[in-house]
């Protein structure tokens, strides 16, 4: 599969099927495989470009902590677009690919026609609670600096079904790309002009009270919730999930 150069830095995707291009981004600590049980239903009407943020996965693991960023993260998705020639696509992911999908629409909403938002908060506009949220990534970074991949073991689906070449980009990724400075991306939500759909599994007890305000905030936002499925909803119940994606797609014509 191919790999994009971004100055020096190798980022891995993949392109399933033909049609409008619908670009979707992993969790935290995940990789692009964690969508090969979307792959069929999905390319069946569409170009699906899947990826490996930096740090993770098939893609490279800058040394340089200043390599991993929101803006970063956000730049590689636009990267990833002109790169298979679509000036608009469909953007979404699960977690802090959904925060990233969010993010990409605050900075280039003239190349979003839809949103998939999925397993996501918004972020904070507390700054207390902004910084309770950063502490927890730095400790997850400061563990899989001491432990190593093994420290992945318990984690939920999306995260044990992977792999990772090394922890240390892991660890960069937490610090850099799991950390937030604002509340920009929440503060964008009101202002989102394209259709949106928020999913959620129904036993994904941190991210419900997130979806409610998310699917409150975004004019005409859709949401779905995925019944006997946690944060890896679409892992979960992959029949549920891909039936509430095509049925949202078919919605749009497109």
């Amino acid at each position: 599969m191919p790999k994009l150069n971004r100055d020096g830095v190798q980022i891995y995707y993949e392109v399933h099927g033909e049609g409008p291009v619908i670009l979707l981004s992993h969790g935290y600590s995940s990789t692009s495989g964690m969508w090969k049980g979307q792959i069929e239903a999905l390319s069946a009407k569409h170009k699906l470009v899947i990826w490996d943020m930096r740090g993770h996965g098939d893609s490279d693991y800058p040394d340089d902590q200043a390599a991993y960023s929101e803006e970063a993260t956000v730049a590689d998705m636009a990267a990833l677009l002109d790169e298979v020639g679509a000036d608009k696509a469909i953007i979404g992911g699960l977690s802090l690919g959904g925060y990233m999908s969010l993010a990409f629409n605050r900075a280039h909403p003239e190349r979003v026609s839809a949103l998939l938002i999925i397993d996501t908060g918004p972020g904070y506009r507390n700054d207390e609670a902004r910084e309770g949220w950063n502490q927890n990534a730095i400790k997850r970074a400061e563990r899989l600096e001491r432990e190593g991949l093994p420290n992945l073991a318990n984690a939920s689906a999306e995260v044990r079904q992977v792999r990772h070449r090394s922890a240390d980009g892991l660890a960069k990724a937490a610090r850099g790309m799991l950390t937030q400075r604002d509340a920009g991306v929440m503060n964008s939500l009101a202002s989102v002009a394209v259709p949106s759909l928020i999913v959620v599994g129904a036993d994904d007890t941190p991210f419900l009270a997130a979806s409610d305000y998310m699917a409150a905030k975004i004019p005409g936002a859709k949401k779905v919730v995925i019944p006997a499925a946690g944060h890896a909803a679409n892992i979960d119940q992959p029949e549920a999930f891909n039936r509430a994606l095509n049925e949202f797609l078919d919605a749009l014509g497109r």
